[in-house]
Formats: C-alpha cells, sequence, structure tokens
C-alpha cells in the first residue's frame, strides 16, 4: 500500500487500536501474510462486519468491559476524563490503601504514557491531558490519604512513638525567578514531569533566589529548575547558581526558558555552581534529563559528559575570532541616510495620547498569528501546514479544534477585557542616536543603539534614530503603544483549582496570542487612521505575519532596542498603569504577562534589524546620555556587549 486517505479527526494512539484490527491492517500496508491476497481479503471481509449503518455515530465503549486497572490506564493514555472519579472510588475500594491505588494502576498508566511521549507516538498536548485525567483521580484519593495520616499521627500520639512517612517520590522545584512573570513553559515542563511520577513543588513567578533555596533545603528536593523570559532573568540565575554554591547545595540546577541558551549556560552560569548545571531545551528533554540525574549511576555519567560539553563551548566562546567592530563615532558617521527634504511627514490623527478599554475581542482574534500557538506546544512548524504535517498532524488538528472552541467561548463569555493605549508627538533626532519627543510635559528624549559590527563597504550602521528626521531638516513624528489583556488569571485559577492543566496552559497560551493580535490590530488602525499615514492598505493577516505594513513597531527588550529602561520612559509618556493596569517588575518585565508595548515609527523605508554587539566606547556615551552609571547601564545592557 503506497497511500491512504484518513480522517484524521478519527486517530487514535497506534497501541491503542483494537488487536484484531491492528493486526489485519500492518498485514496488508506491510504486505505480510499475503502472497495470494489473503490479507486483503481477511481485512475486506472484517469490514464487512463494522460498516456504518446510516449517519449515527456509535461511541465504542467496549473498554468500559475490562478490568479497573484497565479502564484507568485507557482513560490515562487517551485524557478521558468521563468515568475517571467512578473509576477511582472502584479502585479505591479493591485496593487496600488508596495510596496503592496511585502506586500501583494510575502509575503504571502513566509510565505507558511516558514511554508513548518519548517514542514520538504521543505529543505535548496529549500529555498534559493525561495529566488532567491524573490529577482529578489524584483529586479523589487525596482526602482518603490525608484521613490515613491524620489516623496514623493519632495512633503513634497514643502510643509514644515517633511517625516516620517514607520518602515519596522525587522532588523537583520549579520557579520563575525573580522580576520575571512569564511561567508558561515552566507550567508544562511541571505538567510532563508530573505525568512521569515526580512530586512537583511550583513556586510561581517572580521568585527571589532565598525563596527558591530555603524551600528546596526545607523540603528537601532533588532538583531545581528555574524559568525566564526576559533578558535580566539570566543575571538572576547566575546569581541563584552563585547562591547555591555559597550555600553547600548537592542539587543539580536545570536552566530553562524563552532568553536562555546552552552557551550561556555553558559560559556564565555554570562556572558558578560545581553540583550539576544543565540547560533544558524543552518540556520533551526535560524527562530524560531528571531521569537520568536521579539514577546514581547515570548521574555522574551524565553530569560529567555536560562538564566536558560546557568546557567546550566556554573555550569556542573565549577563543572564538572576535567579530569586527568599528568605532563609535564612525557607526554613527555610516548610519542610514534618507532624502528627508523630500519626505513629507503625515501628522497622526491623534494628538498626545488615546486610551482604548473594553477593546472587541471578536475584531482581535481575526489577528492572530498561530505559528507561534504551535511553536509554544512543541510542535514546531508554519501554520496551517502544520494541521496536514505527518507527525504533528493529526494532534495539531484536534488542538486546533480544542483552540477555536475556546477563543469562541473567550469571546461569547468575555473572559478577556482587552485594554490599550497609544500616543504620538512631534519627533526630531541629533542626527545622531538621540530622539526629542515634545509633548504637552515638555521634551522627552528617547536614546537609541547603532550597530557597530564591520560590514561592506556602502553597508548602513542600523539605529531605530535613523527612521526620524534630523531636527535641522525639519519636523517629524514618532508613537508608541501598550496593550495587555486582564481576565485570563481568573480563567488559569479556575482550571488549576479544577486539575486541568490542559485547559490550564490553553487560557495562557491564547491570552499571549490574543495581546499579540491586539498589537497586530492597532497597529493597522494606527496606520489606517489614528495616526493615517497608510489610510488605503488592505493587507491580509498573512501579509501583516509577514510585516509587509510600511513602518515598524520596535519593542523594548528586543533586537532592535534591547534596553529594558527606555520602557520606564514610554511607561511615562503613555501613563500605562494608570490608564490600562500594566505594572513593571524590577526587572522590567510587564504584569499582566500577557502584555506588549512598543513605538510606532512611520517612515516607509524604516524596517526590523538586530543590534548585535556593541563596544566600550558605545556603552560609555550611552551611559553618559542616560545619565546612568557605567555599572549599571553594563548590567542592562550585558547580552549586547562584546
Amino acid at each position: 500500500m503506497d497511500m491512504g486517505i484518513v480522517n484524521a479527526g478519527q486517530l487514535v494512539v497506534y497501541d491503542e487500536i483494537e488487536p484484531t484490527l491492528k493486526k489485519l491492517c500492518e498485514e496488508v500496508i506491510l504486505n505480510l501474510n499475503n502472497d495470494n491476497n489473503e490479507a486483503t481479503e481477511k481485512l475486506i471481509s472484517f469490514a464487512e462486519t463494522v460498516k456504518a449503518k446510516g449517519k449515527a455515530v456509535v461511541k465504542d465503549e467496549s473498554w468500559r468491559n475490562t478490568s479497573v486497572e484497565e479502564r484507568l490506564k485507557h482513560s490515562l493514555v487517551n485524557g478521558i476524563t468521563d468515568y475517571i472519579d467512578a473509576d477511582t472510588e472502584e479502585a479505591r475500594l479493591q485496593y487496600p490503601k488508596p495510596l496503592d491505588v496511585i502506586e500501583g494502576p494510575l502509575m503504571a498508566g502513566m509510565n505507558v504514557v511516558g514511554d508513548l511521549f518519548g517514542a514520538g507516538k504521543m505529543f505535548l498536548p496529549q500529555v498534559v491531558k493525561s495529566a488532567r485525567v491524573m490529577k482529578k483521580s489524584v483529586a479523589v484519593l487525596t482526602p482518603f490519604i490525608e484521613q490515613e495520616k491524620e489516623d496514623r499521627k493519632q495512633a503513634h500520639i497514643a502510643a509514644g512513638t515517633v511517625n516516620e512517612e517514607g520518602a515519596g517520590a522525587a522532588k523537583v522545584l520549579l520557579a520563575t525567578v525573580k522580576g520575571d512573570v512569564h511561567d508558561i513553559g515552566k507550567n508544562i515542563v511541571g505538567v510532563v514531569l508530573g505525568c512521569n511520577g515526580y512530586d512537583i513543588i511550583d513556586l510561581g513567578v517572580m521568585v527571589a533566589a532565598d525563596k527558591i533555596l530555603d524551600t528546596a533545603e526545607k523540603e528537601q528536593v532533588d532538583i531545581i529548575g528555574l524559568s525566564g523570559l526576559i533578558t535580566p532573568s539570566l543575571d538572576e540565575m547566575v546569581h541563584v547558581a552563585h547562591e547555591m554554591k555559597r550555600r553547600n547545595m548537592k542539587q543539580p540546577l536545570l536552566i530553562g526558558g524563552a532568553t536562555t541558551s546552552r552557551m550561556h549556560t555553558a559560559v556564565k552560569i555554570a562556572p558558578q555552581y560545581d553540583n550539576g548545571v544543565m540547560h533544558i531545551l524543552d518540556a520533551s528533554r526535560s524527562v530524560t534529563a531528571v531521569s537520568n540525574l536521579l539514577n546514581k549511576e547515570n548521574k555522574e555519567t551524565l553530569l560529567d559528559k555536560t562538564k566536558s560539553e560546557y568546557e567546550t563551548l566556554r573555550n569556542q566562546f573565549l577563543n572564538k575570532n572576535k567579530k569586527t567592530l568599528i568605532p563609535y563615532e564612525e557607526a554613527v558617521v555610516t548610519k542610514e541616510y534618507f532624502d528627508w527634504k523630500s519626505y513629507n511627514p503625515v501628522k497622526p490623527a491623534i494628538d498626545d495620547i488615546k486610551v482604548l478599554k473594553s477593546f472587541d475581542l471578536g475584531t482581535i482574534a481575526k489577528y492572530i498569528d498561530w505559528g507561534p500557538f504551535f511553536i509554544a506546544w512543541e510542535m514546531p512548524g508554519h501554520f496551517p501546514e502544520v494541521l496536514t504535517d505527518k507527525i504533528f498532524g493529526v494532534e495539531a488538528t484536534r488542538l486546533y479544534n480544542d483552540a477555536q472552541k475556546m477563543v469562541a467561548q473567550i469571546i461569547e463569555e468575555n473572559w478577556f477585557n482587552a485594554e490599550g493605549v497609544i500616543g504620538f508627538w512631534p519627533a526630531t533626532t541629533n542626527n545622531a542616536d538621540t530622539i526629542t519627543l515634545q509633548t504637552k510635559k515638555g521634551e522627552v528624549k528617547l536614546e537609541s543603539l547603532r550597530q557597530q559590527l564591520k560590514k561592506a563597504v556602502g553597508q548602513p550602521s542600523y539605529s531605530l534614530a535613523d527612521f526620524i528626521c534630523p531636527a535641522e531638516l525639519g519636523t517629524d513624528y514618532m508613537g508608541s503603544f501598550a496593550v495587555t489583556i486582564h481576565g485570563a488569571k481568573k480563567h488559569i485559577d479556575k482550571f488549576a483549582a479544577d486539575n486541568d492543566d490542559y485547559n490550564k496552559i490553553l487560557v495562557q497560551i491564547l491570552a499571549d496570542r490574543f495581546v499579540e493580535a491586539f498589537a497586530e490590530c492597532l497597529h493597522q488602525q494606527t496606520r489606517k487612521e489614528y495616526w493615517g499615514y497608510e489610510k488605503s492598505e488592505t493587507l491580509s493577516n498573512q501579509q501583516l505575519i509577514r510585516e509587509e505594513y510600511k513602518g515598524i513597531r520596535p519593542a523594548p527588550g528586543y533586537p532592535a532596542c534591547p534596553d529594558h529602561t527606555e520602557k520606564i520612559k514610554l511607561f511615562e509618556l503613555l501613563n500605562v498603569t494608570e490608564n490600562i493596569g500594566i505594572e513593571l517588575t524590577e526587572s522590567l518585565a510587564m504584569n499582566p504577562p500577557a502584555s506588549v508595548c512598543g513605538w510606532y515609527i512611520a517612515h516607509p523605508q524604516s524596517h526590523y534589524f538586530g543590534l548585535g554587539k556593541i563596544a566600550e566606547d558605545q556603552l560609555k556615551d550611552y551611559a553618559k546620555r542616560k545619565g546612568m552609571s557605567l555599572e549599571e547601564t553594563e548590567r542592562w545592557l550585558r547580552p549586547v556587549l562584546e
């Protein structure tokens, strides 16, 4: 058989296919036992027995006739919650102790899930659904387990003996570091590790180093995992590793999050701590790493191998050919030049700022970019191609359908409240890297950073300031924006309380997608209406995703303007916290986490770029322009310093 047409929505986990049917199909597809077409004839005969009768959809409930252990396993593997309360109660009555149900049939089922995930036969959304079933089952058993503990405690008190409970499952402590509010990836790792039998202690977000380490010592955890999204979190992770060494701790340290990397972990974090530091790329890698670190035989081998790899990476980093940087003065001279005398800037239709409350969620949903949604679920690839991917396609389609249902519910029931604020001001530059805004409260100076990488002759050294008209050549305009999604936390907490990790994570990821879509929607409305420099624009959503629009909206902390401290000026310009309720943490992360802010630049030839590395001469000039100490400036710009 070379090709077949399938109904992707009807596919099940391969190992869960009814054995007789699976054998018949394998013999046809693989041409086994088919010398005289016997396999084909047998499958045709079998098909006659299962022909659809009319339009009625008959749900296969035959698994309900198996043992309670098999039913629990089937529910776990297939993410079915319909019968879990009744089946768990039946198992509790059959087993001597409620804990035996967890350590017996439930863990046996989760071991199957772990094996299928490790073998690539299950994907992350399925695993999270399995975790939901497991948590609901454990929730049924917990009151009985707690009562047993209390009974034992009272019995020991009455007898005058000491109550010594067993060690239990290995403990993994997870935390998003101080100043950072993003935890989707951490939550996914926690779910996947929980599915594999580990006891997860999740401290949440914005957790100080002392709290992380005090809790680790108090709870006697086996492994510590740190997460972070924004660049200042990297320094905090270095600090935590340093403190672990000072405290003479022994637990391995795992590092993860969007801003982290294997190279940074090797160069900056690992040298701070001697008892094992590992960078974990994604949730699927966490299980293997944790299981090996908790195995006495494998632990030393893994840590020695990682240490050797990290030493190699450090040597590569230290001995790599440094990219040639040109002097900062030369970089300013080789800026990008435009014909400003012929440029006629459009005056924004909005004078100063405009606040947008309760923005229509249905409008926002039309701008969602689904690509990052699937990446968050560890299903890489372009949308909509991912829906037909030969590996991920079936589960990606199920996930997409679930997401669409939730989006409809979010809109219909107003789960989210989208709020935004935009502002526009006359702007000029000093023909270098300072942009001056003329606001109603006086001048505000924005400081830009400029590329210093040596390029071919005629290639400019870019800075955002290049896209604003120099003062001696006229007056230009510049804008800024901030958008946020309120209300997600209520539903995240509700699903968490209901032991529903799948929908909890789904809400978190969709809140991020909504706020990014809001930023896209508002930028288009700005171009067409609020600023009005591109009133006739008719771009499709795919064209918007490909950034085919005129003008840009760079965000502080991102490649073109990596300095997070400029965000403070943006917040003051728009009065963001008072107007729409976004707050900045000490590391200048935005809370709620589903928040985005940035600048609006209208020049038709403006474009996005990456700053790359800068030299000490620009660092000193920038610190002087900002009125900050060199040490503080260096701390905020460390990722871009050569």
